[in-house]
Formats: structure tokens, sequence, C-alpha cells
């Protein structure tokens, strides 16, 4: 067989239509969108030496640290013990957290000169303390190598990867847990359908999430894999988000046969994590290795840069709680930052405040809810709201209406931002504020910037001395906006005032001695509170695109705020 030359590990009698080669047998291509372009279309995709030599082009090209062990290292290491018959016993190293080597169409004695590899990559990268998806990249490499020295070869130039804002493979705790976090957000903005089922259906969303990379990197089969990897070498760490997000997409579908998936009755974690990994590992019989492209490539995620900045966040959160090597307390889920036992509204039962808790920034997930104010207790008066919930960031404002219905807002900034306008109305906040209802029925209304990501293109920031011109929604705001400087902090995380477009689709919240808004833009608010706290309306608003949260005017039977306590602290 031709391709002998790159498939010395591979079993050909399991690799079915990809044991024929086909297609073309050579590329000339230097450019990077050229590259970008033939991959996501398969151009090397039915060839096996073509996509070998692709590999190889793709890794050397790869900026890595002046000292990266290759292909000579490692057989000055194993000496001889390459051409003994590897024992298929060697253990190994703790940092891939009990993942095993998929087989992925390989012999049987490749699954050793993987553990070898590894085991190898150990003693040359100490600094690795957590990658769980090493073997999986490990087994897929060996398809493509001419023998163990060059896969290793290839494995360290991936780790050693010193591109700026570049990462490619997870190699501490903390990485990965704020990439599973990171996930979490994604999911709960892009898959909301998928995102909503597992909350339903697991006691444990964030252990289900914490199985991400495994489901690209572990779970899927080869032909689908080998895909991802034409894709993933190329573009690198976002691709991998994108095809977790469509598996969670697929099998919502799989699961509701396109329902919402009403009334699911409540499972422990751990089956949902089999079902899941079931679902993912037979995923061949309904969904192409070309329709899983499709479908993550139809998601319009935030930019990579975008993406980096909030798992950075999300290593701070972490880092600040103290956690940086793996623990068996970091998995708290949702539940348990929620007590039912000790957990005490006068609005919301403990079951919707779980609900409105899997809407969050999942850096917040570890946080209890601790109660700052409530009109029943401190009186009817903003001035108190405000003195309760200045100092705390990001709070939970929920209300009661005389007529029965709730609604509220999760708002991402400090309330005290708003004395940075002056006496003048000027809003402030972060993409990450939403507003909802809770009855008569419940739904969530995002930053609408998260469905349309081309209206983020006309927001700029302004400086601290420029109110935001959302107080005068009628001002003319139509001329273009220049570029966001190099560097400039996402919209989804910055705590920056912005200056906006004729849409006004930035207008987060707002505060003043006589009331205080949620969503601004077009002829209403998404919430008004007058004074007194006692008076509202609620109405259509362009930031986030929702309708009236109950009745468009309403009187507050009852109205809390809440802050979020650091339960790692306790």
């Amino acid at each position: 067989m031709a391709e002998e030359e790159y498939g010395t590990f591979v079993d050909w009698s399991q690799m079915g239509d990809l044991a024929t080669s086909s297609g073309p047998t050579k590329l000339d291509c230097k450019e990077l969108k050229e590259f970008k372009q033939m991959a996501r279309q398969g151009y090397w995709a039915k060839n096996h030496k073509l996509r070998a030599q692709v590999y190889q082009q793709l890794i050397k090209t790869i900026p890595c640290r002046t000292v990266t062990p290759d292909a000579e290292v490692y057989r000055d290491i194993i000496g001889d013990a390459a051409a003994k018959k590897p024992s298929s016993h060697i253990p190994l190293p703790e940092f891939v957290d009990g993942n095993p080597v998929p087989r992925y169409c390989l012999k049987v004695e490749a699954v050793a000169s993987a553990h070898r590899i590894i085991n190898c990559v150990a003693g040359q990268f100490p600094d690795i303390s957590h990658c769980p998806s090493l073997p999986a990249l490990t087994a897929l490499l060996l398809h493509f190598s001419k023998d163990e020295a060059q896969c290793f070869e290839h494995v360290s130039r991936i780790l050693a990867c010193n591109e700026p804002g570049k990462r490619l493979l997870d190699q501490t705790f903390l990485a990965y847990e704020s990439s599973c976090m990171t996930f979490g957000d994604l999911a709960n903005k892009y898959c909301t359908a998928a995102h909503k089922l597992i909350v339903a259906t697991a006691q444990d969303v964030v252990e289900v999430y914490a199985d991400w990379q495994r489901w690209v990197l572990g779970d899927l089969p080869f032909a689908h894999m080998v895909r991802v990897l034409d894709v993933y070498l190329v573009e690198g760490y976002k691709v991998l988000y994108r095809v977790a997000i469509a598996l969670l997409k697929f099998y919502r579908k799989h699961k509701t046969g396109g329902q919402a998936g009403q009334n699911q009755q409540q499972l422990d974690s751990g089956k949902i994590r089999s079902d899941i990994q079931a679902f993912i590992k037979g995923i061949g019989s309904t969904v192409t290795p070309e329709k899983l492209l499709e479908k993550s490539f139809s998601i319009r995620l935030i930019s990579r840069k975008e993406i980096t900045l909030l798992q950075v966040t999300n290593e701070k959160s972490l880092q600040q709680k103290g956690i940086t090597v793996k623990q068996k307390s970091v998995r708290r889920n949702v539940q348990l930052a929620l007590d039912p036992d000790t957990f005490s509204s006068e609005i919301v039962s403990a079951k919707e405040m779980h609900d409105i808790w899997s809407w969050i920034p999942e850096r917040f997930a570890l946080c209890q809810p601790e109660l700052l104010f409530t009109t029943s207790t401190h009186g009817c008066s903003l001035s108190r709201f405000y003195s309760h919930c200045e100092g705390h960031e990001p709070t939970l404002l929920l209300i009661r209406t005389t007529d029965g219905d709730v609604c509220g807002a999760f708002l991402s900034s400090d309330w005290e931002e708003r004395k940075r306008g002056g006496n003048k109305l000027s809003y402030f906040g972060t993409g990450e504020c939403f507003v909802f209802r809770l009855k008569p029925e419940m739904e969530r209304y995002e930053w609408v910037v998260i469905r349309h990501p081309e209206l983020a293109s006309a927001i700029r920031p302004a400086g601290p001395d420029d109110p935001a011109a959302a107080a005068d929604p009628s001002a003319d705001q139509s001329l273009p906006q220049p570029d966001k400087p190099p560097g400039e902090l996402s919209p989804f995380l910055a705590t920056h005032h912005f200056n906006l477009n004729s849409k006004n689709t930035s207008m987060f919240m707002a505060g003043s001695f006589d009331s205080i808004i949620v969503g601004g833009g077009g002829d209403s608010n998404a919430l008004f509170i007058d004074a007194e706290l006692n008076h509202g309306h609620t109405g259509r608003c362009t930031t986030f695109d929702n309708p009236p949260l109950c009745k468009e005017s309403f009187q507050i039977s009852l109205l809390e705020a809440w802050g979020f306590q650091d339960a790692m602290a306790h």
C-alpha cells in the first residue's frame, strides 16, 4: 500500500473508505488563508499520504520555544526500546487524568507506542501538570507519522507553541478548568436550547460540561475527528469549542426530536455524561463528518481574541478562589452553591433561583446568593438600594409585581459606576447583562449583539468624561465608528462606558437619584423603576430585543437585590 510510509501504526482493515486514497496527491499552498479554506473543504481528506505531509508542514510552522525536543531527542532517550516488542502496560502519566489512548483504527501495538511517546513527553515537559487530551492527540498523530520519533516531535511542537494569544492544548489544571467554564459560557449563549436541556436533566451542569474536550478529543469516531484535526491544526483551539457546541446541538436534537424538551426528569449527572458520550461515539449513524463541520462553522462565535479574554477572566476568577490544582472540592455544582436548606427569598423558590443560576457566567458558579437589599426589610428607597448594592459586582435584581408576575435582571457592573456620569444619566455595564421573566413563563433575553455579532462593529469605547449618548436616544450617532484598537477589551467583559451606534444596542444599565433603568434603545426600556421603588414600566428595548417582561405599567409588590458571595471562602 502506497500509504505504508505514513501508515506504520494503522490497522487498515478498520479504516473503511479512508483505506483507499483518492483525490489530489500534491498541495502547493503557502498562504494561511488558503490553507484555512482547503482544510474546511477537505482538500486532503481522501488521501492519507497527502494529509500526513500537510500535517507535517503545518506542525513545522508552529512557532515554538527555542529549545523544543525533536525526533533525535526521542531516539537518544528511547534507544533500542522502539525496536523491542512494546509492552502495553506502560502506565500513562498522572497528568492525563485517567484518559486512555483511543484506538482510532490503530494496531494494538500502536497503543503501547503512544504510551511510550507520552511518557517521553512527560520527561521532557516537566511543567505539564494536567493534559487530559494528550492521549487522543498522540493517537491521532501516530496515524500520520513514519515512526514514534516523528510523532514525538509533532506532539512536542504542539505543546511548545509560544505564539502570543494562541493555545493548542491545555497543560495545567487552571487552564483546563477555565476552558470548561468558558465552554459553559459559550454553550449558555450560543446553544441556549441544548443548555436548557442539560440544566433540566442533569443535577450538575458543571460536571457535564467538564467533559467537553473529551467529546471532541476522545469520543468522536476517527473519521469525524480527523476532519476536525484538519481544521484544528490550521485554526487552533477555537475549533474545539465550535465542534463541542455543535455536538451539544446534535445531542439535544437527538434527545428531543427537535422539540423544546419540557418536563424532563432530572437525572444523576453521571448518567447524562454517559448518555452524551454514547451518542457522540455513535454519531456516525446520523451525522457525517462534513455535516458536523458545517454545523460547527455555522455558529457565529465571538472572536478568538474575545474568547481568550473570557478564558483569562475565568482563570483569574479561579486563581482568586485558590483553585490552581486539581482538588475534589472544585466541582461544586449550582445546586451546592445554592443550598435549598438555607436559601430564602420572598420572590423566588430555590428551584427558580437554580434556573437563574444556570444563566449566569460560569465564573460565578461557585458563588452563593447573598441578599443585599429587600423592600420588605429596607423599605422603598432608591438611595438605600444604592447604599446596600454599591461595592458589589455583579448583582441580581428580582421584582414581583402586584399582579404576581416575576421578572428581573442580571447586572454585571457595580451600581457605583453610575456616579461617573455626574448628574447626567449615563449607561454602563457589559454584554454579560441580561433581563428575564419567571412568571407567567420563564424566558431570558440577552444582549442583542450575541445573536447579531455584526452590530458590535459599530461600538467603540467612550472616555470617562463622555456620558453614554443613550441618555438621548434621538441623538444622531449614525456616523461610522473606528474599529476597536488592538488590545481593546472585549465588550463582553469591559467595565467602561461605550459610545453607541445609531441602534443603541449597548445600553445595559443606568441609575440616577430618581430612577434606575435596565436596557435602553428604541422607544422604551426593558425595566424602568422609580425612586420610591413602587412603580415600574417595561417595554421592548434595542439592547436586549425583549418583549415587555410583565404588564407594561406595573406596581411593585416586592423588590430584592442579590450579590454573589464566594462560596470557597467559607
